[in-house]
């Protein structure tokens, strides 16, 4: 039986982490990226048939971990998906799909898997339809799937995040640290290598096929306790800001990506907190990474990205 494990996304910030996660725990891994380089990558654009095809070929587990650029979600995120299904399902193999929280929409509570996907927005929309698609696949016989799904994420290589340049890029240079949303709001983050650790999980269980699971996460911080953390592992005098709703819309007339923000802007003024019970009862208790060592070593590689 083959143990080939492949990556697609895996020059990614979440596909690059599941590549060095796969290879950590000893198993074969093709990396896939339409620049792939290297021995043990592949480059391929599986955004089209062949190229999914070609990269699915031989696997025992695929890890979809790309995606399409994020204003086009709507309008690219389910053909793509069904695309990646289709080279799949060629190969036999069985689909981990890194997932996030979108297709629920406003909620109040803890967030749980059995949650209805209740989004009224297009990118909340698009994700639902993606879970949708994949779950189908899964009871129609197609392929054997799971979706592993996290929360806002930081860590070594997250730079398309909002964690990323407006925290720990900023920080990095000395300059004022903004959260986006509320800072007195408690919200859920994750970890890139606990994301790869979680999503591997799956990988190498094939009981988990069939269902959407929350990765393991620590108790939610408040963005205000997150970004002491941040400026504690600097060791400069803190300065930090939220940006709120308003200042939010008044740099989307000029930034297309922090317009984007307003759509999903209940994920900021209000708690906003990930239940992974029902991952560790399944798999056992994991071990995330503690706060301070996550944000210390995300600190340390966005100075040396400077």
């Amino acid at each position: 039986m083959t143990d080939l494990h492949v990556v697609l996304g895996a020059t990614g910030a979440i596909g690059s982490a599941v590549a060095a996660e796969l290879a950590a725990r000893g198993h074969r891994v093709r990396a896939v990226s339409r620049r792939a380089e290297g021995p043990d990558a592949l480059a391929a654009d599986v955004t089209t048939p062949e190229g999914a095809a070609a990269a699915c070929e031989g696997a025992a587990v695929v890890y979809q971990c790309a995606q399409p650029p994020y204003a086009k979600w709507a309008a690219e995120f389910p053909g793509f998906t069904d695309t990646v299904l289709s080279g799949v399902e060629r190969a036999g193999a069985r689909l981990v799909m890194a997932d996030n929280l979108y297709m629920y929409g406003p909620v109040r509570g803890a967030m749980t898997e059995d949650l209805p996907y209740a989004a009224e927005n297009p990118k909340g929309r698009a994700r639902a339809e993606v879970a949708k698609l994949v779950l189908d696949a899964h009871r129609e016989g197609r392929v054997r799937a799971s979706l592993g799904r996290a929360s806002d994420y930081f860590g070594p290589g997250g730079l398309n995040t909002i964690l990323g340049p407006t925290v720990f890029a900023a920080v990095a240079a000395g300059r004022t640290a903004r959260w986006v949303g509320g800072l007195d709001v408690l919200h859920t983050v994750s970890y890139l290598p606990d994301i790869a650790a979680g999503l591997v999980t799956l990988g190498e269980h094939p009981e988990a096929d069939g269902k959407a699971w929350h990765l393991p996460v620590l108790a939610a911080p408040t963005g205000r306790e997150f970004l002491d953390m941040v400026w504690e592992a600097a060791g400069g005098e803190p300065k930090h800001a939220a940006l709120g709703r308003g200042t939010q819309r008044l740099l989307g007339l000029f930034n297309p990506v922090v317009k984007e923000l307003g759509e999903t802007w209940y994920q900021r003024d209000r708690d906003w907190v990930v239940d992974d019970t029902a991952f560790r009862a399944a798999f056992g208790e994991p071990r995330p990474t503690p706060h301070e060592d996550a944000v210390a070593a995300t600190l340390a590689w966005f100075r040396k990205q400077r």
